[in-house]
């Protein structure tokens, strides 16, 4: 009890009371009588005495018929507590001295004489009856034997006073710690609640939205804001960024939890004098700290904030955030990975490289949602950059330098870059970006082996459009694009190398007899040119093979030079050339035919001539094939041969030709 007493605590008692889960055996105990005080505990009852003497007086003083009587109340250890009335200062002594008496001495007593007698009786312990405190009494002409009497019986009514007293606080502290108790499990329930909930979302915006409800719903006066450092877009209103070279004092309050990770709070009072709570609660993980809760508390709501609480709730939603933030970028590797898989699958499947920049641009497009792109590449020399494909119509397609603008300084640098806003940049100007009035951009070098043989560049008009992800993720796909560039260029010069003589430069029989068989499925009518050159085989024996090539590549430029960029020049086999010239008639491959006839003759060294041959063919024709028309132009040339040498002859389908000497 003395512990009670002494620090006003309570829980000792009561959780033996309430062991039995009854409350109400603890007020029934409490009056009852299992309430009582020992020698330990006067030294602590000073406030409780004086408590039930201020009670008592005013209900009892004045005792009709003995209005004149003072009252005091004596400690045990002859202290004066309280008095009923404001006496002289030698009476207050004598009753000191007569209470010290009466202790010393046990029992009740009384002292006469003078112009007054007092009258001391002891207030005693319920159980045990050791003495606590002294009632006295002083009266002017009284019978002494009368105001003993009347003092006893008042000092056992105080005592009943004083009980009820105690009764009364031990059982408001009671009903005190049990309201507490019963809000403390409220608040934990609450609390369980809030943090099932928070747990329940598996997306970052879904974990904020619902602490800031949870918030709201627990201090409803309270007004909150999470500050982010991160690179996190929130349709909230309430997220905002934290400028950490703030000067400002609530940001530097964010700035201190943020960077010490600890909750922080102050008291602020405005020139009007209102008083405003300030917390400052960080929003942090395993792996470190995201943002801070800055709560401000005005008034009275603030004396009411549950700080242990609110750290509590923090802490939570620091861990469902960054739980949800894990799994967002889980989710998000997974479909990088599925994209860059996709999208190599299908780049590995365009063998031309016109067909992989075209597929690139379009699936980077829709990939980063940006407005526009365009992928360039270095040329062979080394000294210009050409657009190999964009979506903006404007844009040049001529070659411009390699030191020119976005593409110049990732050339230069080797490295990818990322514009938040054009319109602070400092460094290059850029053509794209001027003519689209773009702000953001993010570029990557296409390499090969080691070298930047292109460049990719995605650009929109807002800014601060692309994140760090999609700078990153462009650059694992620019080195996906590079490789199909690579493969897709290397696949070209295969079949370049495939489709040539590497003799002459022109293309292989099988080429050409495919182009033309193409050709008779879908033009209406074209000719068939072949060309031979006259004893090619006693230049060789005369003058060697070495001048025998050089002599067939001399022809072979000259017929190069002669044609058209569509038409298709073939080495038919040995000195025997072929060129079909679609959607020509005979009658203007004659003229051709005349034209490279004489050049040869005039132009080559040593002088040769060649014979040609003519075969044309018009839709209109019945049973058109590769086969036929290549006899046709073989007998022309079979009837030059024949007819001299160093001439053409044109041949028809119904057998006839036309010859032409010069």
């Amino acid at each position: 009890m003395a512990e009670y007493l002494r620090e006003n605590q309570t829980e000792h008692y009561i959780n033996a009371w309430l062991k039995a889960g009854n409350p109400q055996a603890a007020v029934q105990a409490a009056w009852l009588n299992d309430i009582d005080i020992t020698p330990n505990d006067f030294p602590y009852i000073e406030g409780l005495l004086q408590r039930a003497f201020s009670v008592w007086s005013e209900e009892n003083l004045p005792l009709f018929g003995l209005e004149e009587v003072s009252w005091y109340l004596i400690d045990h250890a002859g202290k004066i507590l309280a008095e009923a009335l404001d006496r002289p200062h030698a009476e207050r002594e004598a009753a000191s001295a007569a209470a010290r008496q009466m202790l010393m001495l046990g029992e009740p007593g009384t002292i006469a004489g003078g112009d007054y007698s007092l009258a001391a009786a002891p207030v005693k312990t319920r159980q045990q009856g050791h003495v606590y405190a002294v009632m006295v009494s002083t009266a002017d002409s009284d019978p002494v034997e009368a105001q003993l009497a009347l003092t006893v019986q008042t000092a056992k009514h105080f005592g009943t006073c004083f009980y009820h007293e105690l009764n009364h606080v031990f059982l408001s502290d009671l009903y005190n710690l049990r309201t507490q108790n019963e809000r403390e499990a409220a608040r934990w329930t609450a609390l369980l609640q809030i943090v099932k909930r928070i747990h329940d979302k598996i997306d970052v915006s879904g974990v904020l939205n619902e602490v800031f409800e949870s918030m709201s719903d627990i201090y409803p006066g309270a007004h909150l804001e999470l500050l982010m450092t991160q690179d996190y877009q929130s349709s909230n209103l309430r997220v905002k960024p934290l400028h950490m070279n703030a000067a400002t004092g609530e940001d530097k309050l964010c700035i201190r939890a943020y960077t010490e990770n600890i909750m922080l709070s102050r008291e602020k009072v405005s020139e009007k004098g209102a008083r405003t709570l300030e917390i400052a609660v960080p929003l942090s993980g395993k792996q470190g700290v995201y943002g801070v809760f800055h709560f401000q508390i005005p008034g009275e709501l603030g004396k009411d904030m549950d700080l242990q609480l609110v750290g509590m709730l923090a802490d939570t939603a620091g861990n469902a955030f960054e739980n949800a933030k894990l799994y967002e970028q889980s989710n998000l590797l997974i479909h990088e990975l599925r994209l860059i898989n996709e999208l190599s699958r299908e780049l590995s499947q365009s063998l031309q490289p016109s067909e992989v920049f075209e597929f690139a641009t379009k699936e980077l497009l829709e990939i980063f949602k940006a407005d526009y792109c365009c992928i360039s590449e270095l040329t062979h020399e080394g000294d210009q950059f050409r657009i190999m494909s964009t979506n903006l119509e404007t844009l040049d397609k001529e070659p411009f330098p390699v030191n020119y603008g976005i593409c110049g300084l990732v050339h230069n640098t080797k490295e990818p870059l990322i514009l938040s806003d054009y319109h602070t940049f400092k460094g290059v100007r850029s053509k794209i970006m001027d003519s689209t009035n773009s702000r953001s951009l993010i570029a990557a070098p296409v390499k090969l082996r080691g070298e930047v043989r292109g460049t990719i560049l995605l650009t929109h008009r807002e800014p601060h459009y692309f994140s760090y992800e999609n700078y990153k993720l462009l650059q694992v796909l620019a080195t996906h694009i590079g490789l199909a560039i690579a493969n897709a260029s290397l696949y070209e010069a295969v079949q370049h190398m495939a489709n040539r003589d590497m003799l002459t430069g022109l293309y292989a029989r099988h080429y050409l007899n495919s182009c033309v068989q193409k050709r008779l499925s879908t033009d209406s009518v074209g000719s068939l040119l072949v060309v031979d050159i006259d004893k090619f085989k006693q230049i060789n024996d005369s003058y060697g093979h070495q001048v025998g090539d050089r002599i067939l590549k001399q022809v072979c430029d000259i017929i190069k030079s002669s044609i058209r960029s569509d038409d298709i020049a073939a080495r038919w086999g040995g000195e025997e050339l072929a060129i079909y010239f679609p959607y020509m008639t005979a009658e203007d491959c004659l003229k051709v035919a005349e034209r490279i006839r004489e050049r040869v003759k005039a132009e080559t060294d040593p002088k040769v001539t060649v014979s040609c041959g003519v075969g044309g063919w018009r839709s209109d024709q019945d049973r058109i094939s590769v086969e036929s028309l290549f006899f046709t132009a073989d007998m022309a040339l079979y009837r030059a041969k024949n007819g001299g040498r160093n001439r053409t002859e044109v041949g028809g389908f119904d057998g006839t030709s036309e010859r032409l000497t010069p």
